[in-house]
């Protein structure tokens, strides 16, 4: 944070600017990013919330002209990142470039704060990309938290939460909802109860009434083999770095490539 800071803001806009491939300086210019502020939030916040709410969160102006010039940057740094493979430590915890928390956000991380915020563009980003809905240290489950708000709704529900839910349910195997045990005690239940099923009937039961999530993603019947697949494959793509432009290397027909790239169900 010393006098010559915000020239790494001038580089990064300028990388931008020019459309710049070299994939090793760019890599570079994101390395000394978080060298220095341990956080990505000057890509990643005008993209989530537009450009005057950067000032308000963290006291800096957006670095881009607006919304969409943001999104279209944090795709161009996304994709640098990708094909540099780069990863970030903190602790005992290590960070694609993607999952790094926001430090004006309570270090969140950005899917979270964009599932939060209920915008199915940015998410529908960020899940190509490979970004991590779970995680094993998060107080809360994203899932859940939309299925909350999603109740508030008294069954007039808005489409963009409806539609951020039906992208993290393409996403993810199937939903886990937090069940406490200690609840059922008093029931003398087997050791193999499905309190998922139970769970998800009981408080989620109208949102299952109107078809919301699919019976096979939460418990009351076997998750399809396609999409069982869909997810295997994408981990594989995640792991060696190649989402979700390797899903175009595949030796598949184009309607499974999209069904892989989420945009199909």
């Amino acid at each position: 944070m010393g006098k010559y800071h915000n020239l790494l803001y001038i580089a990064m806009k300028l990388a931008f600017d020019w459309s710049l491939q070299d994939n090793g300086t760019v890599a570079a210019l994101l390395d000394e990013l978080y060298a220095c502020e341990k956080t990505f939030e000057r890509i990643f916040l005008g993209a989530i919330f537009g450009t005057s709410a950067p000032h308000f969160l963290a006291g800096w102006k957006s670095d881009f002209m607006d919304k969409e010039e943001n999104i279209h940057a944090l795709v161009f740094f996304l994709d640098h990142a990708t094909n540099a493979n780069l990863e970030y430590r903190e602790g005992d915890k290590t960070y694609r470039f993607i999952d790094v928390p926001l430090e004006s956000c309570g270090k969140a991380s950005p899917v979270r704060v964009v599932i939060q915020m209920g915008s199915a563009e940015i998410l529908m980003i960020l899940l190509r990309f490979g970004a991590q809905i779970l995680s094993g240290k998060a107080a809360t489950n994203p899932i859940e938290s939309i299925l909350d708000r999603l109740k508030e709704y008294k069954r007039v529900y808005p489409y963009e939460l409806v539609s951020c839910l039906k992208l993290v349910l393409r996403a993810l195997p199937k939903v886990d909802f937090t069940v406490d045990k200690n609840v059922f005690k008093q029931l003398d239940l087997p050791e193999d109860y499905n309190y998922q099923r139970r769970l998800a009937l009981e408080k989620y039961g109208e949102i299952l009434e109107d078809h919301l999530i699919p019976s096979s993603r939460c418990g009351l019947k076997p998750v399809e083999l396609k999409h069982l697949c869909r997810c295997m494959i994408r981990e594989m793509l995640w792991k060696n770095f190649e989402l979700p432009f390797g899903i175009q290397k595949l030796p598949v027909p184009a309607s499974l490539q999209r069904y892989l790239d989420l945009f199909d169900d």
